[in-house]
């Protein structure tokens, strides 16, 4: 039944690029100008079904599975670093490998924003929008604390139980990510499916425990390197999409996009959580496509 109903809520063809022996897997439909999507921990592409369906008719949507993730290979850490300068280098050699170099539209989710926007960092001039969907591209705001489920998960053997042994945290997530409109039994199972085992939840753990928080920290030059570089896209076409009910990204986070780009459009959601395009699509969606048609000639 699941893979039935997969089918039909994801009517893509797969591709792959070949990364050191690695099967990193991607959409790649339509074309036009480039829109890419980039997913965050734990759900994969089938997060982005429902834009790239709405967006085929007239631009190319790139939607890789990071390592680990979705329809990717997931190694063990003998065979992949599962850290975000590797992520940052994956999408590069993706968007490579396909001739992306310009006018790309960014949507980026959860981990989506630092790995797209440290991408962005790097190649500033090949970026022409931005869409922020519930994520950051900066440290931890001062006035948020770490939420505390993410720290047993990351810092403890029992965080490592829970989600490789029990896949706590994509469940938990299909649960809790949408407030207003909840996912039914079948979604839920979707966005669960690639992590079916402890070897296939290896990238759900890792990502948690790669959040840097202190210098020191694997990571936390680069976190401190984006967030430095990226008020460059002030004058970038921007579209915030934001459900305020998310535990994780939340008011405090959203107030520090506010704050550094007080010119993007914004439309925030009172009664979403964190998978906004599932929680809100109906609204949502439309948004996102208006504002890509809107800006396309800007």
């Amino acid at each position: 039944m699941v893979n039935t109903a997969l089918q039909k809520q994801y009517p893509f063809s797969d591709n792959k690029l070949d990364l050191d022996g690695l099967g990193y897997h991607y959409l790649d439909e339509g074309v036009g100008p480039p829109v890419v999507m980039v997913h965050g921990n734990p759900s994969w592409s089938f997060y982005y079904r429902n834009l790239a369906l709405a967006l085929r008719d007239r631009y190319r949507c790139i939607v890789p599975d990071h390592i680990g993730c979705g329809l990717s290979d997931k190694p063990g850490d003998d065979r992949y670093d599962y850290t975000l300068s590797r992520r940052v280098d994956d999408l590069e050699r993706l968007l490579e490998h396909l001739g992306i170099r310009e006018n790309i539209t960014l949507v980026v989710h959860d981990w989506g924003g630092m790995i797209g926007m440290a991408y962005a960092v790097r190649h500033p001039e090949r970026i022409k929008r931005l869409v922020i969907l519930n994520t950051g591209a900066f440290h931890l705001p001062q006035t948020k604390p770490f939420p505390l489920g993410l720290r047993i998960c990351r810092d403890t053997f029992i965080g490592t139980l829970l989600v490789r042994g029990f896949n706590a945290f994509s469940v938990g997530a299909s649960f809790v990510g949408c407030k207003h409109n909840p996912m039914d039994t079948e979604l839920r199972a979707l966005y669960q499916l690639p992590y079916d085992s402890w070897q296939n939840r290896i990238a759900t753990l890792r990502f948690v425990q790669d959040i840097p928080l202190s210098p020191g920290d694997r990571g936390y030059d680069l976190v401190s390197s984006v967030a430095d570089g990226i008020g460059q896209f002030s004058a970038l076409p921007m579209l915030i999409c934001w459900g305020e009910l998310d535990f994780v990204f939340d008011k405090h986070f959203l107030a520090e996009w506010r704050q550094r780009f007080p010119a993007a459009e914004l439309h925030s959601y009172p009664d979403c959580g964190h998978y906004i395009l599932e929680d809100a699509k109906e609204e949502v969606i439309p948004l996102i496509s208006a504002f890509l048609d809107n800006t396309e000639q800007v």
